[in-house]
């Protein structure tokens, strides 16, 4: 079962790969087509759209495919390594690395089924790329859960809420980045910055309550193995710092209305208090330093 996880997380890393090819290819032909029909005539303030051809929408389905299939895969990659080490395939960071791939690919994929934006594959599929190859560079056999990790339950449950927190915060950053690039006066074929931080806010609105079951589930999982819901461990302080980025990007939306840069600049720096908080423990060591949980 071990050796049918690793198949399948190349298979995996090779589908995201392509796919993260097939987006920007997909950018590419539906700008040049937008350039071709526009070439002699005049645009509004410089502004450059983006049309979907035969060859571009080809071109998406392709990246579309690839994109399902690499889901598929990670599915698959999950499920043997946990048939192989009999629980939650969340017990170190090249499982749960694997996982935030997942939860990333799996958010994205929703999103534009959603939306039917695939221009924000650009950012979401070399995202969930990078986190493969970090995944494969640190890959190691299995091996039996230390005594503090030793609760199958709380593990699965804890670290599954968190994927899903991780994948929907990464789709908002994913909105936020080509907000913040779009020029002034044009928008590159890019969708109209509503759509953008539409899906940004949509992204935190699935993401924030998962983050707050994680916080909650790990509070429980602490006084169970380290008999304190709180002891202030750098990963615990970083989950909370992103939790109160999140909470006050919600409340400047609804409350006070924050729409475009402020909001978007604020996604980019949830997410990255979010990859913070992922890797944070392997250079701060603390009480999660054994496993490399994010």
């Amino acid at each position: 079962m071990e050796k049918m996880s690793g198949y399948a997380f190349i298979a995996a890393l090779l589908s995201t790969g392509l796919a993260t090819i097939f987006y920007f290819l997909y950018a590419v032909s539906g700008l040049r087509a937008a350039r071709m029909q526009t070439a002699g005539g005049p645009t509004s303030g410089g502004a450059m759209g983006f049309i979907s051809g035969p060859r571009t929408a080809a071109i998406g389905r392709y990246a579309t495919m690839l994109g399902w299939l690499a889901v598929a895969a990670l599915l698959a990659s999950l499920t043997f390594r946990t048939f192989a080490t009999g629980h939650g395939p969340f017990a170190n960071m090249y499982e749960f690395s694997v996982a935030f791939a997942f939860g990333i690919l799996a958010a994205y994929m929703w999103f534009e089924r959603r939306y039917h934006q695939r221009i924000l594959g650009l950012v979401a599929m070399p995202v969930a790329l990078a986190m493969l190859l970090y995944a494969w560079s640190i890959q190691g056999p299995v091996e039996p859960l230390v005594p503090a990790l030793q609760n199958n339950l709380l593990l699965t449950v804890h670290v599954a809420v968190a994927i899903v927190a991780y994948g929907s915060f990464a789709i908002g950053f994913a909105a936020a980045a080509l907000f913040l690039v779009q020029p002034e006066g044009g928008r590159w074929g890019l969708p109209k910055p509503q759509v953008l931080d539409e899906i940004g806010y949509r992204a935190v609105v699935v993401g924030f309550p998962f983050l707050t079951l994680t916080i909650v589930l790990g509070a429980v999982w602490a006084e169970t193995a380290w008999g304190s819901y709180w002891s202030w461990d750098p990963k615990e302080t970083a989950s909370l710092v992103t939790w109160l980025i999140y909470g006050a990007y919600l409340h400047a939306r609804v409350m006070r209305g924050w729409r475009g840069t402020r909001a978007a600049w604020l996604l980019v720096l949830g997410f990255a208090a979010t990859l913070f908080t992922y890797f944070g423990n392997l250079f701060f060591g603390g009480l999660h330093s054994y496993s490399g949980l994010g």
